[in-house]
């Protein structure tokens, strides 16, 4: 299948493409992977809808005395396999189409990785630099109640995300205990390790972003000491992902933020680089040579992680992609008619539902560790990582070789297949 980008499929006229949303994208990914097994076409129309969605409207008192309203969401696809999970995000974009399609992702990432969870995603509809720390703590408390019936240990466990970080998981967590008169330090996963967060959790994104990375450039005899890659995106995930490549020998090339990237064609020092975390915005100024976000997507590289937002690769700029290979970092980097164009390209996409899963899976050993009243070593953390990512690399790959397809075919395969045999097994009630 190919596109063409400019016309629109059917005229001959130029025509101005709708932005492709979230839900969009993951129902486009479910009809294909659907379309290479003989999974149950009603399971399939099942897997289309989420099986639900929160909307409440939070007040907030500012600090100056004034209130004003919020709109706060909760999506949560399916739960055939475990509870539901899956972040909650603080950010300007977020709204019901968003965290449909979000769910729906957290779905197939929660089953290729093989972990017990279903999909879910929530947020507000914020500017989390417009809050104090006051207003975000009591958003965060209000929204938490709002929630507080659909959410729980066993039912739907949030998780940070964009806009959000441990302090926001521990006033959820604290809230949520309170209204239970018991602390409940499961009923959410990425807390600080005082109240029951794992060690390796905040890591855990970028690092399985960088072993995905090693073992794809491995299958295509990419060495280490050879490969030149470029990140956008300096957060959380970007810069663990770069630290970590740049420790096992890989040149990185380029880094960035939203101002711009540090670009050095012989590599950065990525340790000297501070992430968004460190130093929020300041990967340019310590860069000696700039260039745009537009221009590192271009870059003649081995390899490309979009780790920043969704839909940064488009038909537009999809022609333009200099890197041989791409792992995704960053949720919905690739809009769904631009990877049919890098696939045309030859251009190989690992996608973010099996790159990124070690957010998710680092969550899951957190919530065992809070119910069963343990604490595991990083040491153990970064172990048990490292096998769930190499196990799930594995089964996708299989895929690859044995039905022709792409890595994001086959990792939704995988995931599709999973969810599928589950809700064959359990059966619709009534």
């Amino acid at each position: 299948m190919s596109y063409q980008s400019s016309p629109a499929e059917g005229h001959t006229e130029q025509t101005e493409t709708p932005p492709e949303t979230p839900l969009d994208t993951a129902r486009h990914q479910l009809d294909r992977a659907a379309s290479y097994t003989d999974v149950d076409p009603n399971i399939v129309e099942r897997l289309t809808y989420p099986t639900a969605i929160h909307e409440v409207t939070i007040p907030l008192e500012r600090d100056d005395g004034t209130v004003e309203m919020f709109n706060g969401y909760r999506a949560q696809h399916d739960s055939v396999r475990g509870p539901f999970k899956g972040g909650l995000r603080y950010h300007p974009g977020v709204d019901r189409e968003e965290v449909m399609g979000l769910a729906m992702w957290m779905t197939w990432k929660c089953a290729v990785v093989d972990l017990p969870f279903g999909g879910a995603k929530g947020g507000i509809n914020v500017d989390p630099k417009a809050l104090s720390t006051g207003e975000t703590e009591r958003l965060t408390r209000r929204f938490t109640n709002e929630l507080r019936n659909v959410i729980g240990p066993e039912t739907d466990i949030p998780a940070p995300d964009m806009g959000t970080d441990a302090q926001t998981m521990s006033w959820i967590m604290d809230t949520y205990s309170v209204q239970e008169a018991e602390t409940t330090s499961a009923v959410v996963t990425g807390k600080p390790t005082a109240v029951g967060g794992s060690n390796g959790r905040q890591e855990a994104p970028g690092r399985s972003v960088a072993i995905i990375s090693r073992e794809l450039l491995d299958y295509y005899d990419y060495p280490l000491s050879e490969t030149t890659v470029a990140v956008q995106g300096f957060g959380s995930v970007g810069a663990n992902a770069a630290r970590l490549l740049d420790k096992w020998g890989a040149t990185v090339v380029a880094v960035s933020d939203i101002n711009g990237a540090a670009y050095d064609p012989n590599g950065l020092d990525t340790h000297t680089i501070p992430s968004h975390r460190q130093e929020p915005e300041a990967v340019t100024s310590h860069a000696d040579e700039v260039i745009t976000n537009e221009k590192l997507l271009e870059l003649d590289v081995d390899l490309l992680i979009p780790a920043a937002l969704g839909n940064v690769i488009t038909d537009e700029n999809a022609f333009d992609i200099g890197a041989d290979l791409i792992v995704e970092g960053a949720n919905g980097p690739i809009t769904f008619i631009a990877d049919s164009i890098l696939a045309d390209r030859d251009i190989r996409v690992v996608p973010d539902i099996l790159a990124n899963a070690g957010g998710v899976t680092v969550s899951y050993f957190e919530w065992v560790q809070d119910i069963n009243h343990r604490t595991w070593s990083l040491e153990k953390i970064n172990e048990e990582l490292e096998a769930v990512m190499t196990d799930a690399w594995d089964a996708v790959r299989a895929e690859v070789e044995h039905r022709d397809v792409r890595w994001r075919d086959a990792a939704y395969i995988v995931a599709l297949s999973r969810v599928a045999a589950a809700n064959e097994s359990r059966g619709l009630w009534p």
